[in-house]
This record gives structure tokens, sequence and C-alpha cells, in this order.
């Protein structure tokens, strides 16, 4: 049966797989970094080995337009002609990582699956995937049929909302370091280490911030203003979105901080809808922890193509 290769290209590592229409291959997933590599096609062609495929998908982190995509924060470029040329597959498929781990939804195991806030989903509304790694940005799955639509998304790039007196404090604060105050700035890893930054003056990477939360003090308030911050704009989009079928919550970042979200006011920010109050307490808001999500995803686009 014809091989496929599965990629996840993000800002620090790149994960791949191989595939058949059958399904995914784990035994074959390697995580390489991206930095031993001057291109992403140097890095695709050494785990392939010379090897020949016959269809190809890519989740990458950043925009994919007309067949090609750059990094948002890697200065790669990547070209689905390129690709194709360099392991033969036909067809080749951009997707942002977000998507992919968006179509994944329906292809993962259940024990991958943590509840942060309770719900009553709807089993065929729409389901919203948000990210938190190195950036954010959403996807949104719908159901078509059998099949997931999943358009591409960029709103890590959106703007904060106005919250309390300390979240605007730092928002205007971020401001006079980049100027359109977009969320991931805040809401990611590096953006968990420079809301500490702009709150205390203290500088902390974001694991650092983690683990001294269960200790009190500055990084307890972080994390807790972190959790507003979150809810809020996790319930701006899911509202926007109209995502009956739950929120989710994915990446290395959102495993870190999902044990803190309880006992904070991330559920109230979330909900705190006027009106539509009772629709975003039927939104359970879930945590994915899947590794091979996107690679999932990618199987899934491809699956529905070929």
């Amino acid at each position: 049966m014809a091989e496929w290769v599965l990629a996840d290209i993000g800002a620090s590592h790149t994960r791949l797989a191989l595939a058949t229409a059958d399904g995914l291959r784990p035994e074959t997933a390697q995580r390489l970094a991206n930095a031993d590599f001057a291109t992403p096609e140097a890095l695709v062609a050494a785990y392939l080995g010379g090897a020949k495929v016959s269809a190809l998908c890519a989740g990458v982190a950043g925009p994919v337009r007309a067949g090609a995509a750059q990094l948002t924060n890697l200065d790669w470029r990547i070209e689905a002609a390129a690709l194709a040329a360099l392991t033969g597959a036909a067809p080749v498929y951009l997707m942002n990582d977000l998507q992919a781990q968006a179509m994944a939804l329906d292809d993962l195991d259940p024990g991958c699956f943590t509840p942060i806030l309770p719900g009553t989903p709807d089993p065929d509304g729409a389901r919203m995937v948000l990210g938190l790694g190195t950036g954010s940005n959403i996807a949104v799955a719908y159901r078509v049929g059998d099949r997931l639509f999943v358009p591409p998304a960029e709103a890590g790039h959106s703007g904060l909302p106005h919250l309390d007196e300390a979240a605007n404090a730092v928002i205007v604060a971020l401001g006079r370091e980049v100027a359109h105050k977009p969320y991931e700035a805040l809401l990611s890893g590096p953006g968990l280490a420079r809301l500490h930054r702009l709150r205390t003056g203290e500088t902390r990477d974001a694991p650092a911030i983690v683990a001294a939360a269960g200790d009190g003090g500055p990084a307890r308030d972080t994390l807790a203003l972190f959790a507003r911050l979150l809810g809020a704009v996790a319930g701006n989009l899911a509202l926007t979105h109209m995502a009956t079928g739950g929120v989710y919550l994915i990446g290395g970042t959102a495993r870190a901080v999902a044990p803190h979200l309880t006992g904070t006011d991330f559920a109230s920010t979330f909900t705190a809808r006027g009106p539509y109050a009772g629709i975003m307490q039927a939104m359970p808001v879930t945590l994915i922890a899947d590794d091979m999500a996107a690679l999932r995803g990618c199987w899934r686009a491809l699956r529905q193509r070929t």
C-alpha cells in the first residue's frame, strides 16, 4: 500500500511520521530539531532518507496561502511544489497546525482528554481548538456529513479584551512593546513570561513561573491573571464561533497551566456573556494531551482528499 508522510512543523521542532490510507504508523514517528537543518526540505529529506511517498500533508505554525507557508516564529518558508519535487508526493497539502489538530478530534484516544470545565456539548455543534505554545491560535471543526471542515484562522494576533484594572494595566504596558497588543503576546509560553515581567519587573521563563506558583506570591498572582485573560479570550472566541460542541485546549503551555485553571476566575471570565451565559456554561472546556494530534489530523485531511 502506498505510503504517505505527515509532518507537524513548529517553530523549534518538527514531528514526522509515515501513514497509509488505513492509518498513522506510530512506530515511524520522529521529532527533529529545526535548528539542525538549514531548510524544511533538508529536514524532510533527512527523515525520508531518499524514499519516495505518494502523498504529503504538513501542519505548519503559520498562515498558508497559495500552496506556501511562512512560519510565524521561524524564518522558514515552506512550499508545496518544493516538497512535491523532493518526495514525489502528489498531492502535497499544507495547512495551519491548529487546523491539523482540529482535524484530529474524531481520531484521538479518549484517554488524552482531561476535563477542565463541565458542560453539555451539542454532538453536531462546532468544536473549537485553542492552542497555547510558542504562540497561540484557534481552529474550529464543523461536521459535514461524515467529514470534518476546518477553515484556517490566525486568531493569535487579534487584540486583547478589556477586563479588570490589573489586566488593563498590563495590556497598556504591552502596547508600549507591541502596538497591536495581540492576545498571543500574553497567552502563550513566552507570553506568560512577558505577563510576569510586565506585572512584577521580574524576568522568569514560563516553566519557572508555573513551578513557583504553588508557593504563592507573585508567580501565583501571574497565573491567576493569565487564567482570567485566557477565560475572557477563549470565551469571546467560543461565542463568536458558537462552539457548542466544546472548547479544547492543546499545546505545551496549555498542559502546564491547566492544573492552575481550577480555583481561579477562568470559569467566570469564560462564561460571563450576559444573556448568553447559559450557552457558555453548556460548553465544556477540555485539555488535549496528545503529541501526535497534528499528525493524526494530517492523516484525516489526506484521507478525506484521496
